[in-house]
């Protein structure tokens, strides 16, 4: 690992405390140019990283639905609230994907019928949740 790099991924790290607030894929992209195993895309997409850090980072929407982040034990949050755990593993799948929209789902229709998104609502009581 070179100097730049180094203060590229300690630069990022600072500005999402300590990491917490990466999405967990940008989180292995810091780890894995620490560890010098990046090729030209890799490096690319890590300059890229650091310019969103530098610029203030976002966060990008898990699975590209607007609302909804994971964080790095597999929490699942909807604006913010925990409303799902998904495997690592699994949480990139096809399958995955598909139950997270409708997590989404849930979540938006209970918004509109101002219940209170969180776990209970949306997972252990639904559809109880959902008749408001």
């Amino acid at each position: 690992m070179d100097d730049e790099t180094c203060d590229m991924a300690c630069a990022i790290l600072r500005s999402t405390n300590d990491g917490d607030d990466l999405e967990p894929a940008h989180l292995k992209l810091v780890e894995l140019a620490v560890n010098g195993f990046l090729n030209e895309e890799g490096k690319t997409a890590f300059r890229e990283l650091y310019d969103s850090a530098q610029a203030g980072y976002t966060k990008p929407w898990f699975h590209g639905l607007e609302h909804l982040t994971r964080d790095h034990v597999g929490y699942v949050y909807w604006r913010g609230k925990v409303v799902e755990h998904y495997t690592l593993d699994w949480s990139g799948s096809a399958e995955a994907k598909k139950a997270a929209k409708e997590v989404a789902r849930r979540c938006r229709l209970l918004e509109d019928r101002g219940v209170e998104t969180n776990v209970t609502n949306v997972i252990w009581k639904w559809p109880q949740s959902a008749e408001g």
